[in-house]
């Protein structure tokens, strides 16, 4: 069951992680990115597209990957806090809470309009833009652990 999920899951994931890396081609030549009104229509667009795809596979590896891999592994979920969740992907070495955190808090900040200060959403959306690898790396390690667990199961069986 969890097998035939996760193999699901990482074809989405590399879904958004090859619609993230067309948005950050349209912006290659703009980042950083000093001022908001000099983007193009189609550097505008691309923006909110990596802003949205970026969320929805942070979303996707939070909310169904993280428990899903550590099921798979033998680690028991059930009635598990996504704190306890997050040390035991941490402990797998695949995240570092902290840098975890910190994503969900810039996506947060870009993804809602919150932000009255045009600098300051000028300075969150480079940073972000600079931190859209750290989540592609997450996505790309579970993937990579994930099959190396199944390799093993499929050859000791």
């Amino acid at each position: 069951m969890y097998k035939k999920r996760l193999n699901s899951y990482f074809i989405e994931t590399q879904k958004h992680i090859e619609l993230i890396e067309e948005s950050l081609d349209v912006l290659e030549k703009k980042v950083p990115i000093k001022d908001y009104g000099s983007l193009n229509q189609l550097e505008r667009f691309a923006l909110n597209a990596l802003i949205f795809r970026f969320s929805k596979l942070q979303d996707l590896i939070g909310a169904k990957i993280f428990r899903n891999y550590l099921e798979y592994s033998g680690f028991n979920t059930t009635e598990k806090s996504f704190f306890d969740i997050l040390k035991e992907i941490e402990k797998e070495g695949i995240i570092d809470i902290d840098s975890w955190n910190e994503l969900r808090v810039l996506r947060n900040k870009i993804a809602h309009d919150y932000l009255e200060d045009a600098d300051e959403v000028i300075e969150s959306i480079n940073l972000f833009i600079s931190r859209v690898e750290v989540v592609i790396s997450i996505a790309k390690k579970l993937e990579q652990k994930f099959y190396e667990i199944r390799k093993k199961r499929n050859r000791d069986s």
